[in-house]
């Protein structure tokens, strides 16, 4: 139940929050701050943080093909006028 609540908390987590988030983990870990056990339930939520940045960089990347696909539109009033 606790892996649960904690991938929907991550799931409401901005891309800035999740990476700051992420390089937290990492300093923590590198540096040998935290006893083995705890290192373990860093790692598991530091993956878990990285595929979360994962799909927001996919749906980003969507959005950018979708825009792209769609070409300079012409504004409203110039097509208006042709």
């Amino acid at each position: 139940m606790a892996e649960k609540k904690q991938k929907d908390d991550v799931g409401k987590l901005s891309f800035e929050e999740t990476i700051r988030e992420l390089t937290g983990i990492v300093g923590k870990i590198e540096q040998g701050q935290i006893p083995l056990q705890e290192s373990l339930e860093q790692y598991e939520r530091g993956m878990t943080l990285i595929k979360h940045c994962r799909r927001i960089l996919e749906k980003a990347e969507a959005r950018i093909e979708k825009i792209s696909k769609e070409g300079p539109g012409e504004p409203e009033e110039e097509a208006e006028e042709k």
